[in-house]
């Protein structure tokens, strides 16, 4: 392929620039070869000439297909070099705001400067058992191929993260951390995966610092081996440090920190614990405050104290010992201002009061006198003698910062020892990984020793990169068979030898420092004259003798050789060193022990000064150069996976990348060097079907072979000339660089040509179709004109006839109207005259009739009067004539009585009027009560008299009232009748002026008339506001009503919530019992292999069903005996609501046992009696006979008063449609003579009970008056008084010689007394009746007096408050009335108890009865003749019980649990027979009321349930088999529990059947907790069966390929769960979900539960769906948009066909099928954002903004979507209130109702069948 092919008009290329490094360019001219100018012009339009050099000819490199801009791989692009590689992490980081990339096996890491969520735990599952091609580029994608590849090859793992100073290397490897201790899962050691994450925190604290790059920089390299066991759990971890830049401690440049800790202590120096520490803010130190920026942007660092602490403490290292470390901490910072005076110029003091030193020396435990001193001076020994001597005050100061850098560096090595002591395990380690955190290249204004050391590393890491890349090239051409060249690659090794070979830098400084006069000058001459001629590598700097330069694989570094003999020495005063040992500190002992070995590899020793030692000590350089290469045997033993780490720019701006900064850090981590060793082979590599697939567009139909591979062979043969450019292998189609993009131009091409001709062919049928149109319509036209001239036509004559008709009725109508006011003036002017007439008239007759009127009025008043004087003369005369007759009269009287004949006359006969008297006052009582009643009646119609005559009373006074007005009006009518006879004459003056007074009211009306309309329109205005506000108030209400349907719902949903966050803990609390009980058996194992002793089986269950529902644990069958074990249930810290339950529960039973203790008295204390009872009964036959008799009497007086009652309420009853008779009438004579009769009777039938009582009362007291019970009984008859009448003396004896009268006597008192103390309690229950209704009377008082105070008080509040007042006060009066209501529901509960005490009295006397009944038959059977009898057999009448033995109940439920074949069971016999049969074992241990079978066949039941599902819990079919089952149970439970909620669909049987000894509420909560157990294990079944299957049916799958095939792909291919032969499309996973349904249909599950299952199962579609989508950019695409919404299409179709489209399954899918609907619409405008705003609203902001952002085309006529038009997106959904997160939650299961329903099965029709082996089981 010629370059004039891809050089030709149009085409892309990328030119050099200087400030952005490439720019895009376009060809505006074809290329031919020769030709020494490129014609292009640029983005902006400048149109540029590029001059093209004839001695190389090299052109500049073409651009990528805007297809392939933005790919994940970089190794999928066409063209692979530098601008194409900047351009697309620029894209990515920018437009797509994605920071990871992959480059082959590098994963390219840019710092975004801002927290993303993408690192949530939701990710983490995302990530999680995929592949690394699968989805998008991440840190979580690299440490899963990592535990992958752990777990499948088991060979150790590395992860190697490079990069500058704040590209973010630190967090990545945090990450990946993080990743490892959430997908691994728990080991034997608890907390393992926290204190490997809790080293983070202490490390980052002692080890990184705030630099000008890097707010959290790490100035150490880290290599962390994380372990895992043979079940890949974490069980520890291991730590190696390189380098810890010990100059930080004393000095920091300006706008740096000291290291965090420093600074965390300052911040937290307030705290109680640190006050001996003496510390203050960080600018009072020295060590501080060089670098004048003490505080980090939103860093606080008191909280990082505390998390620093914390981690700590989760690391094992106790408080004192975290207290001792800050100590020593703290002694630093003092130290930093201890002040060195000036002596001289070699002498120099430090006062031993300065307060630092003290402090000092004091918190080391140290004299402060020998400190001073040794600070100041040094000990020299030669070989003769010793002496001392002193520093300059330079040394002195270098001396004490040496100090401090030597203790730090031993406390940061003493703390990684101490990690990696809390981090070992004594397990035995199977593999690990090892995470290296290292220092990328550095290169500065001034490069000092730190610098060389750094990029010495990465020179070896570099070295082994290319090896593995060269490595994998290799191995992957010998994989596929095609023939390997060798390529071409920069070998550092030179650059390597350069430094670390014998004479090579480091050896040549190692020698120098061992010269008693060595320098840095010295060593700088060294290296010129040794390494400057022979290595190309070394070079010396043109103006500098102190200087070399190192030509490096990144770039050409220049090193100042001051300071490092210095560094490279590490020299320490060793009497310093001696005085610090001599401390009583423990801890700083222990930092300076000498046998004790380093931990990490930072420990260096010190440089004592003495000949004798100096060779013994290794120098910095040589202790870096050895754990260098430790640490690369260590790589090279393991599979290392890359992560390179970028800084977009040295500002840190979020999203913003420098193209100068990115492309020096492309080149110094080696991604271009991967790249080039890519492009030197063939980097584009293609599948065979991928290949035919994307490229079946360029064949036609005849080249289409059966075999695939014959076909692409065949089409490149015929595309690509050059065979070079191509090659063959097994599975795959290699292509040189560039060969991709020609095939895409083809393709596109000839989609274009396609395109073209496609729209030739629709233009020339538009075109055409309009111009059929434009014909028609034109036709159309002319004739719809010519149609309406014909009718304008015909309009004009109609128009000119029907003029002339209405000039002539015009001219009529006006003459006719001029005739018609002429006659009607003058018809009013007569009738006017006429009028006044008439008027004049009338006037004069009413006048004189009322003056007669006024005449006869006045003399009739005053007749009155002289009649009513006269009259009261002759009474007065007539009252004094009275009065003195009556004082004659009464003197008389008075002389009469005072004589004594008068006296006896009177008392003549008083005792026999006393007598009358007396019967006259008996008769008067009955009266009065017959007159009361009477008066009784007689009030009620005076009241209704009453009130008919007050109304007509009340209709005269208001006549009276109308007649004295008319009276008050008089007067005035005779000043009007006055008034009008002058108006009359005025009226005759005026008639002239009568028209023009006319006129004047005629135009008065009229204003008149516009002031009403005026008042009219105002009032219409008027009532339109008010309409408005009536309106408005309507609204309002309308809108409390929403709301309050609005809080019912947050109610609900707040229910629902609350029901599967308890079920959710429920599901915890059972998975840590689970656990509890393994880690307990393997405990149990592991004691009874060392001790082998008995097991202990534990067959006693506990019958306190609370405790028992916090116990459900699960057990094993073994050898039909169940094996349970006590434990010790974890605390599970569940909700208050939930403890106040169970403590109601727990109430609830101590108030049942209170109640059943109490019942159990009662029985005692009624079997006593009974059994006094039967003692002192002695034949009671004829005493029961008058009883039953007086029963009967009893029953008809009972009767008659119930007819009598019923007879008065029909009198008394208002509103009954037959109103009573009115008195007097026939009806009401009638019933009143009924009501006497029935009176007679009833007074017959109580002197009848009166005999028969005292009937009674005699023949018991003639019975027992030997015995015991007669001795109270006195029949002796001379107690009886004797009663003398008047008129007789005669005894009472000789009437009652039998003693008759006298017991008739006795009972007529006893029954006096019985109808007082009746009469009494018929009083106080009356008078307590009346209490109550008073009392109720004032309760509904004050109820209104309250409800008027609340009525007044909520019409003065506005509408919002008004509301919320009514309804807290209905909320508390619903309350009250609760309360109430459950008082009295207790009350109640009460009286059912005693209800029940008394039937069940009552029932044993009659089984009591009947017993003694059946044994009379029995006697009378045996005395009578027997006689041969023919005997028929009936049938058996079963009561759906089953009887076992004692102690069976182990083989029951291993033979119908345990060892139970749950398809067998489902084909063969009825829907839930385990169920039926536990149930009816469980009926008959109720029946036998044995407590302990009772709780024994149910706590056994459900550990044998929860042991199926542990051991079979992977099998859906045992699962769901169980669970409707189970439900079943539950069901039957409730059933036949006896509540009224429950029976009322039962049938009479199954109303006999229910439970009735016990009360098992509680093992109904304990049934449904395991059930939803169940329910949970099964939905985790459905969701280990669905996800292999979801994402490769839902989003893998195409149906359609060919024009819309996948895009070509990098090195990391996407790999599909199955191979290509068992594609998983739509269709397998219909399948799977209808072998569910059908299986839980066979189960015989509810229908309302499988529609749960389903929801739950459309759920995990989607969230799974959904989730793979937003975390793969391949497959946000308009074609994959469609195939989503076909497939979601035929999941609805899959619901419609079962009749399940109800159960909420859909609407679960409504996410995803937003999402589609997303990928398809348009996106460009701001309706288009308006649309989708709408449109998606079951997606959050954060996922509508990741599809658009990771929207790709698929073919070139697509467009991406554009920044601004996100940016509009943002603004538009930025008002949103929702969560953050970006993932569904795919764990998330839905809280799940347990319906019931009722079973239509007859217990008494189950059968067993023989299958089962229950044949000790046995029907009753």
């Amino acid at each position: 392929m010629a370059a004039s092919e891809l050089y030709s008009k149009y085409a892309r290329v990328w030119l050099p620039d200087a400030a952005e490094v490439w720019k895009s360019a376009e060809l505006i001219k074809d290329y031919t070869p020769g030709d020494q100018t490129l014609f292009l012009q640029l983005e902006d339009g400048t149109e540029v000439n590029y001059k093209i050099d004839p001695k190389t000819n090299n052109l500049p490199p073409l651009r990528n297909p805007n297809i392939l801009v933005g790919e994940n791989d970089l190794t999928a692009l066409s063209y692979l070099h530098e601008p194409a590689v900047l351009h697309n992490i620029k894209v990515r980081f920018i437009d797509s705001k994605t920071i990871y990339t992959y480059c082959g096996i590098v994963l390219v890491a840019v710092n975004p400067y801002e927290s993303l969520p993408i690192y949530e735990a939701d990710i983490i599952n995302a990530y999680s058992g995929q592949n690394m091609g699968d989805m998008d580029p991440h840190i979580f994608a690299v440490a899963e191929e990592a535990y992958k590849q752990m777990a499948r090859d088991e060979r150790n793992q590395s992860i190697i993260v490079s990069g500058e100073s704040g590209a973010g290397k630190t967090v990545s490897a945090k990450y990946a951390m993080r990743y490892f201790a959430t997908v691994s899962c728990s080991s034997g050691e608890a907390n393992v995966e926290e204190r490997v994450l809790a080293s983070s925190p202490i490390m980052e604290a002692l080890g990184n610092a705030k630099t000008t790059r890097n707010d959290n920089s790490s100035r150490f390299g880290k290599y962390i081996e994380i372990g895992f066991d043979k079940k890949l759990c974490i069980i520890g971890a291991n730590m190696r440090t390189y380098l810890l830049e010990k100059s930080r401690v004393v000095f920091q440049a300006h706008g740096e920190r000291n290291y965090h800790i420093f600074y965390q202590l300052c911040a937290s120096s307030h705290l109680p614990e640190f006050k001996a520490f003496k510390l203050g803010c960080a600018d009072d130190f020295h060590f501080t405050n060089q670098g004048h920026s003490p505080v980090i942007d939103r860093v606080d660092d008191a909280k990082e104290m505390h998390n620093t602490r914390r981690a700590f403490s989760l690391l094992g290292i106790v408080e004192s010992v975290q207290m001792a470390i800050y100590q020593i901490l703290a002694a630093i910072l003092h130290l930093s201002n201890v002040e060195v005076k000036d002596q001289s110029t070699d002498r120099s003091s430090i006062s031993p009061d300065n307060a630092h030193l003290l402090v000092f020396c004091e918190l080391m435990g140290v004299p402060c006198e020998e400190m001073a001193h040794w600070l100041c001076h040094r000990k020299i020994k030669t070989t003769t003698e010793t002496y001392v001597k002193s520093f300059s005050k330079m040394d002195a100061v270098n001396g004490r910062d040496a100090l401090a850098k030597h203790i730090y560096a031993r406390i940061f090595s003493w703390i990684v020892g101490k990690i990696n002591n809390a981090l070992k395990s004594a397990v035995k380690q199977r593999s690990f990984i090892g995470v290296l955190d290292i220092y990328g290249f550095e290169t500065f204004d001034v490069n000092s020793f730190e610098q060389f050391c750094i990029n010495y590393a990465n020179e070896k890491l570099q070295q082994q990169f290319n090896l593995h890349v060269f490595k994998l090239e290799q191995e992957e051409y010998m994989k596929e068979q095609i023939p390997w060249t060798l390529i071409d690659f920069y070998d550092n090794q030179p650059c390597i030898n350069l430094i670390e070979a014998r004479l090579g830098v480091l050896d040549l400084l190692d020698e120098e420092c061992k010269m008693p006069k060595g320098s840095d000058d010295t060593w700088a001459q060294k290296l010129y004259n040794t390494l400057l001629k022979q290595n190309a590598h070394f070079e010396k700097p043109r103006l500098s003798n102190r200087a070399f330069i190192i030509h490096h694989f990144a770039d050409k570094v220049e090193y100042q050789c001051l300071g490092f003999l210095e560094k490279n020495k590490d020299t320490v005063n060793e009497e310093q060193i001696n005085v610090l040992k001599n401390s009583k500190f423990d801890l700083l002992l222990k930092l300076f022990e000498e046998d004790e070995k380093a931990p990490s590899s930072t420990n260096k020793p010190t440089n004592t000064g003495r000949p004798g030692q100096r060779d013994n000590k290794k120098t910095v350089g040589l202790q870096f150069r050895q754990s260098l290469h430790l640490l690369m045997d260590t790589l090279n033993a393991t599979t290392p996976h890359y992560v390179r780490c970028i800084k977009p720019n040295d500002h840190k701006e979020s999203f913003t990348l420098d193209p100068v900064r990115a492309v020096q850090q492309l080149r110094a981590c080696g991604i271009l060097e991967t790249i080039r060793i890519s492009a030197a082979g063939f980097p584009s590599r293609w599948t065979y079907p991928e290949f035919f697939n994307r490229y079946r567009v360029l064949m036609k139909q005849k080249d289409i072979l059966p075999d695939r591979k014959q076909t692409c062979k065949k089409l490149l043969e015929k595309l690509i000339e050059d065979q070079d450019k191509y090659q063959f292998g097994k599975n795959k189609i290699f292509f040189r660089a560039g060969q991709v993009a020609y095939l895409e131009k083809l393709r596109s091409d000839k989609l274009r040509m396609a395109c073209v001709r496609i729209q030739k062919t629709i233009r020339c049928w538009l075109a055409r179709r309009k111009y059929l149109r434009m014909r028609e319509s034109a036709m159309t036209i002319q004739r719809y004109v010519r149609g309406h001239q014909a009718r304008c036509y015909v309009n004009f004559l109609r128009r000119t006839r029907a003029a002339v008709v209405i000039q002539r009725n015009v001219r009529m109508w006006t003459t006719r109207r001029r005739y018609r006011q002429q006659r009607s003036a003058a018809i009013k002017i007569q009738c006017y005259l006429r009028a006044y007439v008439a008027k004049t008239q009338y006037y004069k007759l009413m006048y004189e009739q009322k003056a007669v009127i006024i005449q006869k009025w006045v003399k009739g008043w005053l007749a009155r009067q002289r009649y009513r004087r006269a009259l009261a003369d002759i009474v007065l005369l007539q009252s004094y004539v009275r009065r003195m007759v009556a004082k004659k009269q009464l003197k008389k009287l008075k002389v009469e009585a005072r004589s004594v004949e008068h006296f006896k006359s009177l008392n003549i006969g008083m005792e026999n009027k006393i007598m009358q008297l007396q019967h006259k006052i008996n008769e008067q009582h009955k009266e009065n009560r017959e007159l009361s009643e009477k008066l009784n009646v007689v009030g009620r119609t005076q009241s209704t008299e009453r009130e008919r005559l007050g109304k007509e009373i009340e209709n005269l006074r208001r006549s009276e009232q109308e007649a004295r007005v008319k009276v008050e009006r008089l007067p005035s009518l005779l000043e009007q009748l006055s008034f009008l006879q002058k108006e009359l004459k005025n009226t005759r003056r005026e008639r002239d002026d009568l028209e023009v007074q006319a006129k004047v009211y005629m135009e008065e009306t009229h204003q008149v008339v516009e002031e009403l309309n005026m008042k009219n329109s105002l009032l219409n205005n008027e009532k339109d506001e008010l309409n408005k506000l009536i309106m408005e108030q309507t609204q309002q209400l309308t809108e409390t009503k929403t709301q309050n349907m609005e809080n019912a719902k947050q109610l609900e949903k707040d229910l629902t919530e609350e029901r599967s966050r308890y079920q959710s803990l429920l599901s915890e609390h059972l998975h840590l019992e689970e656990r509890h009980r393994d880690l307990k058996e393997e405990m149990n194992v592991s004691i009874s292999s060392s001790k082998p002793s008995h097991r202990r089986t534990d067959s006693n269950y506990s019958s306190n069903s609370s405790e028992f529902s916090q116990s459900l644990g699960s057990t094993d069958g073994e050898e039909g005996s169940i094996q349970t074990e006590e434990e010790t249930q974890p605390t599970v810290d569940l909700p208050v609501l939930l403890k106040f339950q169970r403590r109601v529960k727990d109430l609830e039973q101590e108030n049942q046992s209170l109640w059943q203790q109490l019942d159990n008295k009662e029985e005692a204390q009624q079997e006593k009696a009974k059994e006094v009872e039967e003692e002192k009964t002695v034949g009671r036959a004829e005493l029961d006979l008058e009883t039953l008799k007086r029963q009967e009497l009893e029953s008809e007086n009972k009767k008659l008063k119930q007819d009598l009652n019923v007879l008065r309420k029909s009198l008394t009853n208002e509103n009954s449609a037959l109103m009573p008779p009115a008195p007097g009438t026939m009806p009401y004579d009638i019933l009143v003579d009924q009501l006497t009769s029935s009176n007679e009777e009833l007074d017959m039938r109580k002197e009848e009970v009166l005999l028969l009582r005292s009937h009674i009362v005699r023949q018991e007291a003639l019975k027992h008056k030997d015995s015991a019970l007669g001795e109270g009984v006195k029949l002796d008859l001379s107690d009886v008084p004797s009663f003398q009448d008047v008129n007789r003396a005669t005894p009472i004896h000789t009437l009652n010689e039998d003693g008759e009268l006298w017991l008739a006597y006795e009972g007529l008192k006893e029954t006096n007394r019985l109808l007082e103390c009746q009469m009494q309690e018929q009083e106080s229950f009356h008078s307590e009746k009346y209490k109550k209704l008073l009392q109720e009377v004032n309760q509904l008082k004050e109820e209104k007096e309250q409800q008027q105070k609340l009525l007044s008080q909520s019409l003065l509040l506005p509408e919002d408050a008004r509301v919320e007042f009514i309804l807290k006060h209905e909320i508390t009066r619903l309350t009250n009335e609760n309360l109430e209501h459950m008082e009295q529901q207790e009350k109640q509960d009460k009286t059912i108890r005693k209800l029940k005490k008394q039937l069940k009295v009552f029932m044993k006397k009659v089984e009591d009865y009947e017993a003694s009944a059946q044994q009379k038959n029995k006697d009378s059977m045996m005395n009578a003749p027997v006689r041969a009898v023919h005997i028929t057999r009936k049938e058996k009448e079963y009561q759906g019980m089953l009887e076992y033995r004692e102690g069976d109940e182990s083989r029951l439920l291993k033979n119908l649990v345990i060892d139970l074949k749950s398809r067998g069971v489902a084909v063969s016999l009825i829907p839930g027979l385990p169920a039926y049969i536990i149930f009816m074992c469980l009926r008959y241990a109720d029946s036998v009321n044995d407590d302990q079978r009772v709780s024994t066949l149910l706590n056994s039941t459900i550990s044998s349930i929860k042991g199926v599902i542990k051991r079979r819990g992977n099998d859906f079919e045992v699962v769901s088999f169980w669970l409707a089952n189970t439900c079943r149970l539950l069901n039957c439970l409730k059933q036949y529990s006896g509540d009224e909620v429950f029976i009322t669909h039962n049938t009479v049987k199954q109303n006999e059947h229910c439970l009735t000894n016990f009360e098992l509420s509680e093992y109904q909560q304990v049934f449904g907790d395991l059930s939803i157990q169940i329910y949970r294990q099964l939905i985790k079944c459905i969701e280990d069966v669905l996800q292999p299957l979801i994402v490769a049916s839902m989003l893998e799958h195409e149906a359609i390929q060919g024009v819309l095939g996948s895009k070509p792909t990098g090195l990391r291919k996407r790999s599909s769960s199955f191979p290509e032969e068992e594609a998983v499309t739509v269709e397998v996973l219909l399948q799977r979900l209808s072998l569910f349904h059908t299986t839980m249909s066979q189960h015989a599950m509810d229908s309302d539960l499988i529609k749960q299952v389903v929801k739950q199962m459309f759920y995990i579609i989607c969230a799974s769906t959904l989730n793979h989508l937003l975390l793969r950019k391949d497959m946000c695409s308009w074609s994959k948009g469609l195939q989503i919404r076909y497939n979601v299409w035929q999941l609805e179709e899959w619901l419609t066909e079962r009749d399940l489209a109800d159960c909420g399954a859909k609407e679960t899918l409504e996410p995803l099928v937003q999402a589609a609907q997303l990928l398809q619409i348009k996106k460009k405008t701001e309706a288009d954002a308006q649309a989708i705003c709408t449109m998606c609203t079951a997606l959050t902001t954060a996922q509508i903004l990741k599809v658009l952002t990771l929207y790709t085309p698929v073919i070139e006529f697509e467009e991406r979507v554009t920044t601004s038009f996100i940016e509009t997106m943002k603004d538009l959904l930025k008002d949103r209130v929702e969560s953050p997160t970006l993932m569904m939650d795919a764990k998330k299961i839905f809280s799940v109702m347990l319906p019931f329903t009722s079973s239509a099965v007859a217990l008494e029709t189950v059968q067993i069948p023989a299958s089962l082996n229950l044949s000790f089981l046995t029907r009753i």
